[in-house]
């Protein structure tokens, strides 16, 4: 029983020993990514960081935005999301903050909705439920380029101008620092200029060629590209930072479990030694 015993924790040292290794590996891999993926996320957000605060500003400061790009002028039975999430697994609850964060969402709306999906996390979960996806991009979101934003933003904008859908909402995992991650939803469209706090309001006066419509209908898709873009770099710097966590996790609590499996293996050595010399020594007792 001690040998078959021991066998059997042998085979177990050996598969968890197999996937120390792995995620081990894994981890090094994801570190690396994040390396590089946050070089890039530091980069954009730098530039990308001063054109919405420059749009938003504008949007603030200028009394002739157009109506329909304001909160309390669009009504329909719909609204558009935009929700990011990964390709991949073994990152944690990474996916599933944002699918949480994305159904309260979708219930406190109580509308109909219509769903990009970035990612195929999302996108294979709100199928399964019925939800209606307009468009999907199941490259890896650090694979997207600025100029494949522009076919990711521009129906919904279209759709929004048209009156079909009263909102675009992007929902997507914000970057604090390698340990923590937030999930965000921001709402794109309608402005929401009144509660807006956060810009200062001056008192100039702007003139616009060839009209106010004509350049807000320029800015506004631009502005939608830029948020829906560094969303996804920043994202994507979330994901590899939650599966290097989620695999430094895994990796402690594998070698937490062999230094246990070891202990067994060793108690049950121990036992069977005792076993064979308690035998000898009753075999030659009964010799005497």
């Amino acid at each position: 029983m001690a040998s078959n015993n021991m066998q059997d924790i042998k085979r177990r040292i050996k598969s968890v020993t197999s996937t120390e290794h792995i995620t081990s590996a894994m981890k090094l891999v994801s570190a690396a990514k994040l390396r590089r993926a946050k070089a890039t996320f530091e980069k954009t957000t730098e530039y990308f960081h001063y054109i919405t605060e420059s749009i938003a500003d504008i949007f603030n400061n200028i009394s002739d935005v157009p109506q329909q790009y304001l909160t309390g002028n669009h009504e329909a039975d719909k609204t558009g999301y935009i929700i990011i999430t990964s390709c991949r697994g073994l990152c944690g609850g990474f996916n599933s903050n944002v699918i949480k964060q994305a159904e309260a969402e979708i219930k406190a709306a109580g509308k109909k909705t219509v769903i990009v999906a970035v990612g195929t996390k999302g996108k294979e979960y709100f199928v399964k439920r019925g939800h209606e996806i307009f468009s999907e991009y199941l490259a890896p979101p650090e694979d997207i380029s600025f100029l494949e934003t522009k076919h990711i933003s521009k129906p919904f904008i279209d759709m929004y101008n048209s009156g079909e859908i009263d909102k675009v909402v992007l929902i997507y995992t914000s970057f604090k620092n390698s340990m923590e991650q937030e999930v965000k939803c921001e709402t794109l469209l309608p402005f929401d200029i009144e509660n807006d706090l956060e810009v200062i309001k001056h008192d100039r006066e702007v003139e616009y060629e060839p009209s106010v419509e004509a350049v807000f209908n320029y800015l506004v898709p631009k502005y939608v590209e830029i948020k829906v873009y560094g969303a996804i770099v920043e994202s994507a710097t979330c994901e590899h930072a939650a599966r290097r966590m989620a695999m430094e996790n895994a990796t402690d609590s594998a070698r937490e479990m062999l230094d246990n499996l070891s202990l067994f293996y060793n108690r049950a050595r121990q036992a069977a030694i005792t076993d064979e010399i308690i035998e000898i020594v009753a075999g030659s007792e009964a010799q005497k």
